[in-house]
């Protein structure tokens, strides 16, 4: 437990405060937010999604069944590791071609999702045989992400004036 709490904390710690800024910014400025991730980090994608849509802003999935088309002024976030997934880079190459803002969030800034995409965030995860063993996969980033993304979301409330209580009342199953 304690390695996974420190690599994850080590994680987060690797993203400078001005990507955190301009993610917001982007996420709080755009018409549409569509998020996109395959596998665990697809669900991270969702989880984050859902917090969105609670905050009262036009959020969407990528892949379900009623998610509009992405266009110009919208923002689209790519959640991928290794940033090597085949439909993640398509997703982004696709998404800029109709005019949306790209941000990839990733383990390797260098990778071919990065490449098609506007704004990169990486997250450094220490490769080594311990992680392997007590971590496998992609169970850091996966980690990292959710809590870097449910930690923006108090600076996102203020900025939109959004309570807990406005958040429970969009819940979609809150009575």
């Amino acid at each position: 437990m304690d390695f996974l709490l420190q690599r994850t904390r080590d994680a987060i710690g690797s993203i400078d405060s001005e990507s955190e800024e301009r993610l917001i910014s982007l996420i709080l400025s755009k018409k549409k937010i569509f998020v996109y991730g395959s596998g665990r980090s697809g669900l991270v994608g969702q989880l984050f999604s859902v917090r969105l849509v609670q905050m009262g802003l036009d959020v969407h999935f990528v892949g379900d069944m009623t998610t509009p088309i992405i266009g110009r002024d919208d923002l689209t976030i790519i959640i991928s590791n290794r940033g090597e997934t085949v439909s993640g880079t398509q997703t982004a190459q696709i998404a800029r071609r109709l005019g949306s803002h790209v941000v990839t969030i990733t383990s390797r800034g260098g990778s071919k999702l990065a490449k098609a995409s506007d704004t990169v965030i990486t997250l450094k995860i220490a490769d080594d045989e311990e992680r392997h063993e007590l971590a496998p996969l992609g169970t850091v980033f996966e980690d990292a992400v959710m809590l870097f993304f449910d930690a923006m979301v108090p600076s996102m409330m203020e900025r939109l004036g959004v309570t807990e209580i406005d958040m429970r009342n969009r819940h979609a199953i809150w009575v």
